[in-house]
């Protein structure tokens, strides 16, 4: 620690780091993570720190801790008991620089497999609550078996059935197919007739004509009775079927300068 110097045996009435445990010790009072700062900087003696309450108020903490917490945040309470035993040890025997460095590294791999066995415990947790097959969920719809039935059904004899049911009508008078159904029959504007129409106006008009100017004219080609909005709509398509079929037989020219611009009609 740096700046003002701190009295380590007086109590700690702050927060500890990650809420770890408040110890009571021989010349400390206070959190886990402020004995340990003090500790690394030297600033309270460890020769008067009890190895033996240490662990056992850290056990106490331990089995008291809510059962929300992480393990992998009991694994840092563990791991700082350990730095501190690592530091008691030290000044009681001095250790080389290797025997430290290996000491750190055994603390660090420690901590390492407890946050990896709390991920593993958390992937347990989160498989576990899934939807199992055969359990919550059924495979191709099938529903949930609660039991086998042995109860048996009354058996149907499916030939003894239709002769049963071909008698019910043995009495019935014939159906009647004298009358044929006949859909109605629209009166429309043939593509053959279009097809006539569109020759004939080609050869008095060598040079073409827009392909409107071929249509049949309502007031003379259709006879009164027949004159319909369904006879005029069919005249348009049957009018555009015949010059795109008289322009796949080679016998006209099609031509439009853009989209949606007249069409011109013209004979080869």
């Amino acid at each position: 620690m740096t700046g003002a110097t701190a009295d380590p045996e007086a109590p700690w009435d702050g927060a500890g780091e990650a809420g770890s445990p408040a110890l009571t010790l021989d010349g400390f009072s206070g959190p886990l993570d402020h004995l340990l700062a003090l500790a690394r900087a030297q600033r309270v003696d460890m020769s008067r720190i009890s190895v033996a309450a240490l662990v056992d108020q850290l056990d106490a903490a331990l089995r008291q801790a809510p059962a929300t917490m992480s393990l992998g945040q009991k694994g840092d309470w563990v791991v700082m008991a350990a730095w501190l035993v690592q530091l008691r040890a030290r000044r009681l025997l001095p250790a080389d620089a290797s025997a430290q460095q290996d000491a750190a590294a055994d603390v660090d791999q420690l901590r390492g497999r407890l946050v990896a066995l709390d991920d593993i415990q958390a992937l347990a947790g989160w498989l576990e609550r899934r939807p199992q097959l055969g359990r919550d969920v059924f495979a191709r719809g099938q529903p949930e078996l609660f039991g086998v039935s042995i109860k048996a059904g009354p058996a149907i004899d499916v030939i003894e059935f239709l002769w049963a049911s071909l008698a019910l009508f043995d009495d019935e008078p014939q159906a009647d197919t004298a009358t044929a159904y006949r859909p109605v029959r629209f009166d429309l504007y043939t593509v053959a007739e279009a097809r006539a129409r569109i020759l004939r106006r080609l050869a008095d008009v060598p040079g073409g004509a827009p392909l409107e100017q071929l249509l049949p004219d309502p007031d003379i080609l259709l006879e009164p009775a027949r004159r319909s909005p369904l006879r005029r709509r069919s005249a348009w398509s049957s009018t555009f079927v015949a010059s795109l079929e008289l322009a796949r037989q080679g016998a006209v020219v099609l031509e439009q300068a853009g989209d949606f611009e007249v069409i011109h009609v013209a004979g080869v």
